[in-house]
């Protein structure tokens, strides 16, 4: 639900401000000869030749630079204060001497997602550890087992959080350029077809509107493709020292019951 509503507020907001930067920064006339903004003389005045198209291309840069730099603080705080595998190394040898309370307590100083669940998992050892119903070693281990895998289903979800709103922004960017490309060819071959010479101003517009199209989506995609393969790789960099360190408690765990 708070995802949700994230994304409507976002893509709200982020066309408000792209069409605001479209008409009073791009559309300003100080970036055209002409009154009819049909002749640029920078790059501002050439990108809003683009056409209206733009304005969709820039709502959807912002989205993905705005949902980058979310993500980008997200998985700092799921990394914690410190390294987590310098965490994960002085916990497994604090269990190892049997120091539960500080293994937490570095826990808790760390903080972050790897941090909140490898302190589940101890939690949950230090409660059964003296329960005569858990006496058996395996009962134990897979009741760790089951507190680590409660913990990473509240934490995975949190760093997933948002990618798929990211690649389905990278895969709509390039149909928006594609959109906007096509306007512009109708617009330049609508010039070429006029009785007589062809009208140079709107043969060039409707090209330079067909290739800015075209290089705002290929931007808008590599963007948000490039930055979803980065993030899901460190979900599962995430994943897997999760399931390292869980793995190693286990066996610790296991080499104390016999």
């Amino acid at each position: 639900m708070k995802q949700s509503v994230f994304i409507s507020l976002l893509t709200f907001f982020s066309f408000v401000a792209a069409l605001a930067i479209f008409f009073f920064i791009f559309g300003d006339p100080a970036n055209f000869k002409d009154e009819a903004k049909e002749v640029p003389i920078n790059t501002l005045g050439q990108i809003y030749t683009g056409g209206v198209m733009v304005s969709f291309l820039v709502t959807l840069s912002i989205m993905v630079i705005a949902i980058i730099i979310e993500r980008i603080f997200s998985f700092r705080r799921a990394k914690g204060k410190g390294s987590p595998e310098t965490m994960i190394h002085k916990v497994l040898e604090l269990l190892k001497q049997d120091n539960l309370d500080e293994a937490i307590t570095t826990c808790d100083a760390q903080k972050g997602a790897v941090a909140n669940i490898i302190k589940s998992a101890l939690r949950r050892y230090k409660e059964i550890d003296d329960q005569p119903r858990f006496s058996d070693g395996e009962k134990k281990v897979a009741e760790v087992q089951r507190a680590v895998e409660e913990a990473s289903m509240l934490e995975t979800p949190l760093l997933e959080k948002n990618l798929i709103a990211l690649s389905t922004i990278a895969s709509i960017a390039t149909m928006v350029g594609l959109l906007g490309t096509t306007l512009g060819m109708i617009r330049a071959f609508k010039a070429l077809a006029q009785a007589g010479a062809p009208d140079a101003i709107a043969l060039a517009t409707g090209i330079s509107e067909a290739l800015i199209n075209t290089a705002g989506g290929l931007f808008v995609a590599i963007l948000g493709i490039i930055s979803y393969n980065v993030f899901i790789n460190n979900v599962d960099s995430f994943s897997y020292m999760v399931d390292e360190s869980s793995y190693n408690i286990m066996q610790i765990i296991k080499g104390k019951q016999s």
